[in-house]
């Protein structure tokens, strides 16, 4: 008996899970934040659950917004009453949580997941102005050939950039 009661808390648990994991995130839909690598753990005790999520950065004006659609998704799935959505500014996030499939979906949607190209060192001194190629890959054609034009993006954790191949201009995710 014990090992049927288990079960079905262990099959309510993943089905909590993949509801959260499901949410997109608002600054950069289509990509969840299960594809980002934000939910951190789930609980289940009872009706009960307690999701605990890692922010991308502390400082995301999204986080009111992706708890109150982690808290509805949550709320849908059968035998779960109540939800508490704990957010984990103890763990700090990185860029390899993001899946393969997270990676794939920021790269079909024309945003440059972190890590997408190599590092470059500059060495010496450069003038102001001076374009600097900073290898992130482009989503739209793939070339290296881009440069960093802002650290400012059309949301806090993204940065502006270029590619000098195809000419089209991207957001990249920041590397924090």
């Amino acid at each position: 008996m014990a090992d049927v009661v288990t079960s079905a808390l262990t099959d309510l648990t993943a089905t909590v899970r993949a509801a959260a994991a499901a949410v997109e995130d608002p600054e950069m839909p289509p990509v969840t934040i299960g594809q980002l690598g934000m939910v951190h753990d789930v609980t289940v005790e009872g009706a009960r659950a307690r999701v605990e999520v890692i922010p991308t950065f502390s400082g995301c004006p999204a986080i009111d917004y992706i708890g109150a659609d982690i808290e509805s998704a949550v709320l849908g799935v059968q035998g779960i009453d109540d939800v508490d959505v704990v957010w984990r500014r103890d763990i700090g996030w990185g860029p390899e949580r993001i899946t393969e499939s997270g990676r794939t979906t920021l790269t079909e949607a024309g945003i440059a997941p972190p890590g997408s190209g190599q590092a470059l060192v500059q060495l010496g001194r450069r003038r102001s102005g001076d374009a600097v190629d900073d290898g992130v890959t482009c989503p739209h054609c793939g070339s290296r050939n881009t440069r960093d034009d802002s650290p400012f993006g059309s949301a806090p954790c993204r940065s502006t950039h270029s590619c000098r191949s195809c000419k089209t201009p991207f957001d990249a995710i920041k590397d924090f």
